[in-house]
């Protein structure tokens, strides 16, 4: 018989850094899962990646106390951000001069990167997702 899933947590831990305290420690809490266990799972499972890199982790959380979890890629504007070279976006997109830029060629490595973590149908949407993203940031797009 299939466990019962009593629900989701939805939490963004940067990579190799999962430790007790908020969000993880009550997030995980309040469901009454092992909290150590899950960081040291996730501290394992990421140690391979770029220490301190965000990672969007989805806990699936059961009623006998046991728990699963899925690791997703980082979020489009770490990408864009790092692609860039800057450390954050415009505080004001629209009005003012561009904080930086990032080429097509860099959009299509990224796109390919996080591919299976997006929903275009193809690369070519997936780029154009990121182009829009990256001009929400006050990024500007150049051909390369």
């Amino acid at each position: 018989m299939a466990k019962k899933i009593v629900g989701y947590i939805k939490l963004q831990i940067p990579a190799g850094k999962a430790n007790p305290s908020p969000p993880v420690g009550p997030a995980l809490g309040q469901r009454g899962l092992n909290i150590m266990q899950f960081c040291k799972e996730f501290n394992a499972a990421t140690q391979g990646l770029e220490p301190g890199m965000p990672i969007p982790v989805v806990i699936t959380a059961f009623g006998d106390r046991t728990f699963t979890f899925i690791t997703k890629t980082p979020p489009n504007t770490y990408f864009l951000l790092k692609a860039a070279k800057v450390s954050k976006g415009s505080p004001t997109v629209g009005k003012g001069a561009a904080v930086g830029r990032v080429t097509t060629s860099q959009l299509r490595e990224i796109a390919l990167e996080k591919m299976k973590d997006m929903n275009a149908s193809d690369i070519d949407g997936a780029i154009r997702m990121l182009a829009g993203s990256a001009k929400s940031m006050g990024l500007t797009v150049v051909e390369g």
